[in-house]
């Protein structure tokens, strides 16, 4: 017996898919990535945007055929879609030949849900909308043997008015610091030499917790354990960025200097509409405390165009605040109005053709920014964590700086899984071309 998951969206999704895995390989089924030969196929999904949510649809129409086909098949849905007001029950009227939908919080009772999958004869319907507690030591099925992801926190309580997320994760609930130690320390046994710790806002860490330590100890005690080598995090909320977590990041020897910031908006009008908490005055400040901390760290973004009532002296404010930091890389969105978000009720709402235009107009310039700031890396000795072929070139390997970017070169596949010293000889927008100059170690 087979299964196959089809995951969208963010990390958090990701993660979720493992535990997911988890599940199914202990009642004894195995991966298979044909559809063909799957027993169980189940979509993790994500309602972030419009154009997520939109592949999730077409991918279950397109999964028609083949349960007509074998109707032996179980079919189910899982993620944030389901945990939407009503889009659950709209999925089962609209979608008939589904077994299961089920919700973000529903992970730990899921082989309950199977179970009743299979011997229905309808569709079953299962979404949580009460948040409980952490449920602890859930099985998991970890995609990659060198890097690992390890959620130390659910759910969101910043309530920005474009976002779903606090509505589909729920409340901030942190997990013990205890637990989280426990299974990096069991990552390092393994042989893992790399963690990327989760959260929708990992900044406010252990506010909800009795003891409440903050994310910065978490990271000074995720620091003392042996064996692994590199520590990144994501995502990082720029209101609760600490003085503390700048002066912890400046002396580690461990955590990578890659910061995912995200800003969203260079007009303090549009970020105040937001509910963003900050304003363009404070994140340029809070960048520039970092650079200074810490010189050689690597700023990336998230940003979006076209918000309700974005006038053109706003998203120029946007543009001038991205030259002016020189990102090292940006994920830029159009706005998406999300239906039970407060922005999604505004009447101020811009064309797609206006948005069209403006991202346009950003990628134009982050591009052009990227490809400055790689650039200065030419002739420098780097650091790289080998990951394994090149996905373009299989004559090439492939690793990742400590500040996350892609470095290509020539090597033999004995360093994979090992930190090698490379010396950047070609900069493109997105990647960077080197040879291989130390001891792999």
């Amino acid at each position: 017996m087979h299964y196959m998951l089809h995951t969208f969206g963010c990390q958090m999704n990701v993660a979720d898919a493992e535990v997911l895995a988890g599940h199914l390989e202990n009642m004894g089924y195995s991966e298979t990535t044909t559809e063909e030969l799957a027993d169980v196929i189940l979509l993790i999904t994500c309602c972030v945007r419009e154009h997520a949510e939109s592949k999730v649809y077409g991918k279950i129409g397109e999964l028609y055929s083949l349960k007509q086909e074998r109707p032996e098949i179980i079919l189910g849905v899982g993620g944030c879609m389901p945990q939407q007001e009503d889009v659950a029950s709209k999925l089962k009227q609209r979608f008939p030949y589904l077994d299961l939908v089920f919700g973000t919080h529903n992970l730990s009772s899921f082989p309950e849900l199977f179970d009743q999958a299979r011997s229905s004869g309808s569709t079953v319907v299962e979404v949580l909308h009460g948040v409980g507690g952490i449920t602890e030591n859930m099985p998991r099925v970890r995609r990659d043997n060198l890097k690992a992801w390890v959620t130390i926190m659910y759910g969101c309580t910043n309530f920005c008015t474009y976002c779903i997320v606090p509505y589909v994760r729920g409340q901030e609930r942190s997990r013990e610091m205890s637990a989280i130690l426990t299974e990096i320390c069991d990552l390092a046994e393994r042989g893992y030499r790399e963690v990327t710790l989760l959260g929708q806002n990992v900044n406010s860490y252990g506010k909800d917790l009795v003891t409440q330590p903050d994310f910065a100890d978490l990271l000074q005690n995720i620091e003392q354990i042996s064996g692994i080598e590199r520590v990144r995090f994501m995502t990082s909320h720029p209101k609760d960025f600490s003085r503390k977590l700048i002066a912890v990041l400046a002396s580690s020897k461990k955590i990578c200097q890659h910061l995912h910031l995200p800003v969203q908006s260079g007009s303090n009008r549009i970020l105040q509409a937001m509910n963003r908490g900050y304003s363009r005055e404070h994140y340029i400040a809070l960048v520039d405390e970092i650079r200074r901390s810490s010189p050689g760290a690597v700023l990336t973004t998230d940003i979006i165009v076209g918000f309700p009532g974005e006038t053109a002296e706003d998203f120029g404010e946007t543009l001038s605040l991205v030259r002016e930091i020189c990102f090292d890389a940006a994920f830029t969105f159009a706005y998406s109005p999300r239906s039970g978000t407060v922005a999604a009720t505004w009447a101020e709402q811009l064309s797609k053709e206006e948005k069209k235009e403006r991202l346009k107009r950003l990628n134009d310039m982050v591009n052009e920014i990227a490809l400055e700031r790689n650039m200065l890396l030419v002739d420098q000795i780097v650091e790289v964590l080998v990951e394994g072929p090149s996905k373009t070139d299989e004559a090439m390997l492939t690793g990742r700086t400590c500040g996350n970017k892609l470095v290509h070169f020539p090597s033999d596949p004995s360093v994979i899984g090992k930190i090698l010293d490379v010396q950047i000889t070609k900069a493109q927008t997105w990647s960077l071309f080197a040879l291989p100059v130390g001891i792999p170690r």
